[in-house]
């Protein structure tokens, strides 16, 4: 007789860590936490400033930081583990919210309607299966983010991946961060240089709804 596995949780973290307690050395601006976003407020569901993540996920970005440090930077993560809360908070505001507020720094050249067309907003996010990541790169020599050719979460083309009007110089470092990514089991996107989500993810039908927070892992 087959067995079935049991679906997880979506409130249950037990497969989840603390990014920064197997990266030693990480850096982190989890901006969801902040007021300093594409929406202007802080998300609902970020209740502490720290990048959570499953496990194999954390394991693989230790592999891709120790190459990394090699080379002269470390990781900086900017988003981890999104509860789907967040995740309707996006919607919600793409969808129903008249606030502009955020538009010249985030989405200048689109409506926000466009958001969702363009993928830059969905209405579930890989990000809240809990093996997804949004980083960067910072050098170690200036001690200031390595130049990508467009800030975390601009909502352009310029911040495909694969744009060739930037510098040889920003294109460069995208592929310094991409190619160490992929090399340790992660996948990129075609819209994001900053986004990346491991292939063998652990639950890849679960999205999961407990809040950013180091003290509800602890519970």
């Amino acid at each position: 007789m087959l067995s079935v596995r049991k679906k997880p949780d979506p409130m249950d973290p037990s497969g989840f860590v603390l990014l920064a307690d197997h990266v030693p050395g990480v850096m982190q601006e989890i901006r969801y936490y902040t007021s300093y976003n594409f929406i202007g407020d802080r998300i609902d569901g970020y209740e502490e400033p720290c990048a959570i993540i499953t496990r194999e996920a954390a394991w693989a970005l230790s592999e891709v930081a120790n190459e990394l440090n090699v080379q002269g930077y470390r990781l900086k993560i900017f988003d981890a583990y999104r509860p789907v809360k967040a995740v309707k908070h996006f919607v919600l505001w793409g969808i129903e919210d008249l606030d502009l507020r955020m538009k010249p720094f985030f989405y200048p050249d689109l409506e926000k309607q466009e958001l969702f067309a363009k993928g830059y907003i969905a209405k579930l996010s890989s990000h809240s299966r809990g093996s997804a990541v949004d980083l960067t790169l910072l050098d170690m020599k200036t001690g200031r983010e390595a130049d990508m050719g467009s800030p975390f979460d601009l909502f352009d083309p310029v911040s495909h991946p694969d744009y060739t009007g930037i510098t040889q110089e920003q294109y460069d470092n995208r592929m310094v961060l991409r190619h160490a990514m992929l090399r340790h089991g992660f996948q990129p996107i075609d819209c994001e240089w900053w986004h990346f989500c491991l292939k063998d993810e652990p639950y890849p039908d679960t999205y999961f709804e407990f809040p950013v927070s180091a003290a509800y892992l602890k519970k």
